[in-house]
């Protein structure tokens, strides 16, 4: 085998290793964020999520936020995100030359459970847990996507002497997911203060499977109108992180307050075997997740059954610039981009049993100079509606919705420095949209 195939081939490797716990096509939000903690936040685009507090999943964006809780209650519920990315236009190009490829619709449902109880010690203090996710996605390519689009080279034996993979090395099955369990407490300083904090601990894993049909020829001879196809990467791994998130809540007076929160996301080593061709493991990798603020609002105007509630939130998706390993081996740059999203909603309150609410977020993409297919991020609407219904005051079930709408985005693709440097280019044209829907169930006692 050639030093060229040898380089590629470890390229390669890098590359499909990233996806595992990167591809984001389905996470619905920037980066592969994922705003799903409760029905209730769904129903407005999560505007004024940090100082709302309607039910106890208010921790999992601000731990002060258990101030405003006088009794104890539990809310459980999930979201279903039904998400569809398309592909279409593709380019791929190797040193052997440029082929056009078919489009492609990656279609995927998850469904995102949560756990929230908080409980109020006395007037002053009050302690929460909750169990959610703040991290996910899945995206799987059709098999046939991109096969018979790369070359086997073998000699008279059949012995291999170069293999360029296809554009199905860009494909393939990511899945991914992970769990955040946050510990909280608050403390009521005065009538209008109140602070909290909380430790989360993070448990993240991830299935990635690339495979590559090949087109086989003989060297010197030609094509020999057969295939071949190769496990490029089978992998399995999983890691654990601790982080902490501080908040403050201020009371103007009982219909307008405002909360700031901060979330500290922990750097993951996600270990695991990976299997690439009959060879082993690869060691440790280091995940700097993003570590997040936000500012909301909430107002219920005077004398109505109206308020409108907002927010501004900070990723700081910077410190997701490379994909390093515990050696201090550089795998892939991503040059990612800190991003904001902001989001206004609008809440009546109908009756003592009924609620409606409604919400609009703009949640910008990470993505800056460099751009993957695994990744089609980009800037995202959401269209959000919800509701209430209070069986008495101790009991409640809510409802959330969100259309959820990316723009076109071009992308170049790249392994091993792209097809000018001896590697491959996939050109092609994403978009992705989504619907979810939210269910929760809060019980006070």
């Amino acid at each position: 085998m050639t030093n060229n195939t040898r380089l590629f081939k470890k390229s390669l490797l890098a590359v499909t290793i990233t996806t595992i716990t990167l591809a984001s096509s389905q996470a619905m939000a920037a980066g592969f964020q994922l705003n799903s903690q409760s029905a209730t936040g769904l129903g407005r685009a999560f505007a004024g999520d940090a100082v709302i507090a309607d039910n106890a999943s208010a921790m999992a964006r601000n731990a002060a936020a258990l101030a405003l809780f006088d009794q104890t209650e539990i809310s459980l519920g999930f979201n279903v995100i039904d998400s569809e990315v398309t592909v279409k236009g593709s380019e791929y190009s190797s040193p052997l030359g440029t082929q056009s490829v078919e489009d492609a619709t990656n279609d995927a449902t998850s469904v995102v459970p949560n756990l929230y109880i908080a409980m109020p010690i006395n007037e002053k203090f009050a302690v929460g847990f909750g169990a959610y996710s703040n991290f996910g996605t899945t995206n799987e390519f059709d098999d046939n996507w991109g096969a018979g689009t790369g070359t086997l080279v073998v000699d008279g034996g059949g012995n291999p002497l170069t293999v360029v993979p296809g554009a199905d090395a860009f494909g393939g099955t990511t899945n991914v997911s992970s769990m955040n369990l946050l510990f909280a407490a608050s403390y009521r300083i005065n009538e209008q203060w109140s602070v909290g904090g909380g430790i989360d601990v993070i448990y993240g894993e991830g299935e990635l499977k690339r495979d590559s049909t090949m087109n086989v020829v003989v060297a010197g001879v030609g094509p020999t109108g057969t295939t071949s196809k190769q496990n490029l990467m089978d992998v399995d791994a999983s890691g654990w992180g601790v982080g902490f998130n501080l908040g403050a809540v201020y009371e103007l007076d009982e219909n307008n307050r405002f909360g700031l929160s901060y979330h500290y996301s922990p750097e993951i080593e996600v270990s695991g075997t990976v299997s690439y061709q009959g060879n082993g493991n690869i060691g440790d990798l280091k995940i700097p997740l993003p570590s997040m603020a936000e500012f909301s609002g909430y107002h219920r105007i005077e004398n109505t059954k109206f308020a409108v509630h907002y927010s501004i939130q900070y990723i700081s998706w910077s410190d997701f610039d490379a994909l390093v390993t515990t050696d201090g081996t550089n795998i892939k740059d991503y040059k990612w981009q800190d991003t904001y999203h902001y989001s206004i909603g609008g809440t009546y309150y109908i009756n003592q049993n009924w609620e409606a609410r409604i919400g609009y977020m703009f949640d910008e993409g990470v993505q800056d100079s460099l751009t993957s297919v695994s990744v089609p991020d980009s800037d995202r609407q959401w269209f959000s509606a919800g509701a209430s219904y209070h069986f008495n005051k101790d009991q409640t079930l809510d409802l959330g919705f969100t259309y959820l709408v990316g723009e076109d985005v071009k992308v170049e693709d790249t392994i091993n420095g792209g097809a000018a440097n001896g590697g491959l280019t996939l050109n092609t044209t994403t978009k992705a949209t989504a619907m979810l829907f939210g269910i929760q169930y809060t019980h006070r006692f």
